[in-house]
């Protein structure tokens, strides 16, 4: 039995340096891809956990667009890419997208989400590190786990901190506390260890400093981009898109408006901000206010 058990384990062995092996084959293959590409232009990648329908989402969607028409070479990497939930750029093949480890449970019971979400993107990252080639830059959204891994690839590491991970777990048991334990300590240490560090907001700066008590630099802040080919009109003036879209540009001539691009979810408290929308009405004269 004994030697059964070494057999075992010396055939998993073999097995996975022949893995790594094949791996790194792929990799020196996909480098020599570089080779042909146009002086000045940079190959970026985007790390991203979930490629679905949200503000995060549609944030690295049109950076990524904006360099790839720039004349970068753009590749979008997810553990998750559902082509029925998704923006069109991410289905339609404007952008490249690569999808690595779906087969990774995402919850257990739905619980243990921050488990599955490090498991997933850990491999995300081995992945992409073994496999894939050597980019000049890659972008990490919203998870922190896969850059000390990413950074054995060589590449600038830039780190977008939408929101500490910390500050969104809810309230906390003792239990709780303690299994949060090593994935807050983890999110600090690592997202710290990157070249770059852009937050959405000044507010989101200031909540970074009071979450990452141990960081010495100070985030860039880099807000989301807008789409401004969807607000273009023509010569005639009469606008690109829908008929709807033209009926809310009506309403925007006419009236103050005040206008939210969170989805609508309890947690984003748009009550707060339709309040201070009250109490801005309130407070300056009327025809200031229109």
């Amino acid at each position: 039995p004994q030697m059964a058990d070494l057999g075992w384990w010396a055939a998993m062995l073999v097995a996975a340096a022949c893995g790594i092996a094949v791996m790194w084959v792929m990799r020196r293959e996909k480098e020599g891809d570089r080779c042909g590409e146009l002086s000045g232009s940079k190959t970026v990648a985007f790390v991203h956990p979930d490629l679905g329908i949200g503000g995060a989402e549609r944030l690295v969607v049109d950076a990524a667009v904006g360099l790839q028409n720039k004349g970068h070479r753009v590749v979008m990497y997810t553990s998750h890419h559902d082509k029925n939930h998704c923006f069109q750029e991410t289905r339609d093949g404007t952008l490249n997208v690569e999808v690595f480890g779906d087969f990774l449970p995402r919850n257990l019971l739905g619980r243990f989400h921050i488990l599955f979400a490090t498991l997933r993107g850990i491999y995300l990252s081995l992945v992409i590190l073994l496999t894939q080639i050597r980019y000049d830059v890659i972008i990490v959204d919203q998870l922190s786990i896969p850059v000390p891994i990413l950074l054995a690839t060589g590449s600038k590491i830039v780190f977008y901190c939408h929101f500490p991970d910390l500050k969104l777990s809810g309230r906390r048991s003792w239990l709780k506390s303690l299994y949060r334990l090593p994935f807050d300590w983890l999110e600090e240490f690592t997202t710290l260890l990157s070249h770059r560090i852009l937050v959405n907001s000044k507010y989101t700066s200031q909540v970074f400093h009071e979450t990452f008590s141990s960081a010495k630099i100070s985030p860039e802040v880099l807000y989301p981009s807008i789409n401004l080919k969807s607000y273009e009109q023509s010569g005639s003036g009469t606008s690109k898109s829908s008929n709807e879209a033209e009926k809310l540009f009506e309403t925007l001539r006419k009236f103050t408006c005040f206008i939210s691009i969170n989805r609508f979810e309890r947690k984003k408290n748009i009550e707060l901000a339709v309040k201070a929308f009250a109490f801005l009405k309130r407070d300056f004269p009327k025809e200031e206010f229109q």
